[in-house]
């Protein structure tokens, strides 16, 4: 898929699904969604919400937003594009076949396909590209403060 496409959602893929507009509400639903299925909840910096979409049978869920954003995230020194539509199968510790995520790494946008937790203790997290080449982090970098403190104990 080259960077200025992005699959469109079918109606296949959206049967079943519980549907949730205005920014609040699909914040509000898609930190539920990060926190059970065990992701931090600052793993996905949306802005401007306008639908959340999730299909709780399949997993897949989709975040629609005003215009596309670009995030930094200090800690890791990587740009991140996220388009108007993202789109993910998730699952407890991985979301899968991602759509509208992509990291700058050196002068390349690079797509992200799979974000993980690598390992049993739950300290880091793997993003993978389309090419199966990825990069871990520490899970922490993208918990809030309070998430941190409750790792913590």
């Amino acid at each position: 898929m080259s960077s200025g496409m992005q699959k469109s959602i079918h109606e296949d893929e959206r049967a079943g699904a519980e549907i949730s507009y205005g920014a609040e509400e699909c914040y509000r639903r898609i930190v539920k969604l990060l926190l059970d299925s065990g992701f931090p909840k600052e793993l996905l910096p949306l802005k401007e919400l306008e639908e959340f979409g999730y299909v709780c049978k399949t997993g897949f869920a989709w975040m629609k937003q005003k215009a596309p954003y670009e995030h930094y995230f200090t800690e890791t020194k990587t740009l991140v594009s996220y388009g108007t539509e993202v789109t993910a199968y998730v699952e407890k510790g991985k979301m899968k076949k991602i759509s509208g995520i992509k990291g700058k790494q050196l002068f390349l946008w690079v797509p992200t396909v799979e974000i993980s937790i690598e390992d049993r203790d739950r300290k880091k997290i793997y993003f993978k590209g389309p090419v199966g080449i990825g990069k871990s982090y520490p899970i922490t970098i993208f918990m809030t403060d309070e998430e941190k403190e409750k790792a913590k104990k």
